[in-house]
């Protein structure tokens, strides 16, 4: 992957990021977007998945092989990432959220070229490349930000599907 390609990754990454970001000013704090699941949570989930992210990457990198840590699934990964921060307040959550993505950018753009040709362990198990974990993520941020202000139209009530 070269120089160039590499940061059209990362700016698809921030774009995805930078979305969510804008709505969070209008996010009344204690309101359900998913059933359960407040900013608080749905943030603290999307900091486990960069968490998640960033030591498979890690590894790849040292050439070693990375806990799968969604390999019971990604329903009980999300529930385990959720409950670890459930006791946060939204500051707390926020920061970290955009700190682990700091970091996974930050693991991305040093990452050696030859890292990103080969394939590597995925946190819910399987191989991938680089690009196509990377994706997958700029999708999944996607599909949160198109939720909440889909919700912000009418924040009295959650969404009726689960956050995920």
């Amino acid at each position: 992957m070269s120089r160039s390609q590499k940061q059209a990754l990362l700016q698809r990454l921030d774009e995805a990021r930078a979305g969510l970001e804008a709505l969070l000013p209008g996010i009344d704090p204690s309101k359900q977007i998913y059933p359960g699941w407040t900013i608080s949570q749905l943030l603290a989930h999307m900091t486990g998945w960069d968490d998640a992210n960033i030591a498979s990457l890690r590894a790849h990198v040292g050439g070693r092989t990375p806990a799968t840590p969604a390999d019971r699934g990604i329903d009980a990964y999300n529930a385990q990432t959720v409950s670890t921060r459930q006791d946060l307040d939204l500051d707390h959550v926020a920061k970290e959220w955009r700190l682990t993505r700091q970091i996974l950018r930050t693991v991305v753009e040093q990452m050696p070229e030859d890292k990103f040709q080969e394939p590597l362990v995925i946190p819910w198990g399987g191989k991938a490349s680089v690009t196509e974990l990377i994706e997958v993520f700029v999708e999944h941020e996607h599909e949160h930000t198109a939720d909440v202000r889909t919700w912000l139209k009418h924040p009295e009530k959650a969404l009726e599907k689960q956050g995920g």
